[in-house]
């Protein structure tokens, strides 16, 4: 859908109606809102929700527009509220209200912006505000890419790397990068830099995977916070429920980076249940860990309550 609405306002000559993408970190958004400026041959001007906490942040920002360009906010539901209701009109009527004076020499100025284009970027779509969400046009959620659609893109990213590597390396590459291509562009750096200290020519399967073996990232793409993260729940809380805040003083981490970097994908490959009550661990967790299942477990998974997960499944 949106690929045929860029094309229709292109051949309009207008701009495209604003876009809001959500989902995990590291899936592109960035890069969608580089290709969405490209394909609608239009300037983009990059920006991020915490930097535009006073009115003159915005009015500077979108003074800076010209007709068609794209507006790029990354984190956009970390606006502040001052500078989120500023942008109301000029994402919806395209003018922007400028308050001069005080007391009772308050005067409100109403001038006109060029028609742009607002991509923003969220993590947290949660967060945002009713109005906020209500004046995209395109609400697009990004979920982790396949198995496939990693391989091409660990391929694309060796080829530009110059690195020689076998489809099976590009196989052993794609399984372990979380579903993310932030994570498999990086791991393509690491094995290249492994495979030529090693002084391998070509980068094969057995080769990508002792790479990975050797900067901790297993099989299935855990790595070492992952497996801390699981063993944490397993071994200190039972399995869980565990709290968000009391899991990430545990470990160490920001309770934010924590549901924000680490759950989604623990979450999406069956290691962790989100209940109302906290985080659990799954069957799947303790066999990936080799840990025997409680008691509690083995009774549910007995009466059929939760299914014993195929590891590699």
């Amino acid at each position: 859908m949106l690929s045929m609405s860029i094309s229709a306002a292109r051949s309009r000559g207008e701009a495209l109606d604003h876009v809001l993408f959500y989902g995990p970190p590291g899936l592109g958004k960035t890069t969608l809102a580089r290709v969405i400026a490209n394909e609608m041959q239009a300037r983009i001007h990059l920006t991020s929700g915490p930097s535009l906490e006073r009115p003159r942040d915005i009015i500077g920002l979108v003074h800076q527009l010209e007709e068609g360009d794209v507006l790029f906010i990354d984190e956009i539901h970390r606006l502040s509220r001052v500078a989120e209701e500023l942008l109301y009109p000029a994402i919806e009527d395209f003018v922007i209200d400028l308050t001069t004076g005080k007391g009772h020499a308050t005067r409100t100025m109403r001038l006109p912006l060029p028609k742009f284009t607002l991509v923003g970027a969220t993590t947290k779509a949660g967060m945002l505000s009713n109005a906020l969400r209500d004046r995209f046009g395109f609400v697009c959620r990004l979920d982790f890419y396949t198995q496939e659609e990693l391989s091409a893109i660990v391929a694309r990213t060796a080829g530009i790397l110059s690195v020689k590597m076998e489809s099976e390396g590009v196989e052993a590459i794609a399984r372990r990068a979380r579903g993310t291509p932030r994570i498999a562009n990086r791991l393509v750096r690491l094995v290249r830099d492994y495979g030529q200290y090693q002084g391998a020519e070509v980068i094969d399967g057995e080769m990508a995977a002792r790479a990975l073996d050797s900067y901790q990232v297993d099989a299935l793409g855990l790595d070492i916070t992952d497996r801390k993260l699981l063993s944490i729940i397993i071994d200190n809380y039972e399995g869980g429920p565990v709290g968000l805040e009391t899991l990430a003083a545990t470990i160490g981490e920001d309770s934010d980076t924590l549901e924000d970097v680490w759950e989604p994908f623990l979450i999406q490959s069956g290691f962790i249940q989100r209940t109302p009550r906290g985080r659990m661990a799954t069957p799947l967790a303790y066999q990936h860990l080799s840990r025997p299942l409680p008691q509690g477990l083995q009774g549910r998974l007995a009466a059929g309550e939760i299914k014993q997960l195929d590891l590699f499944q």
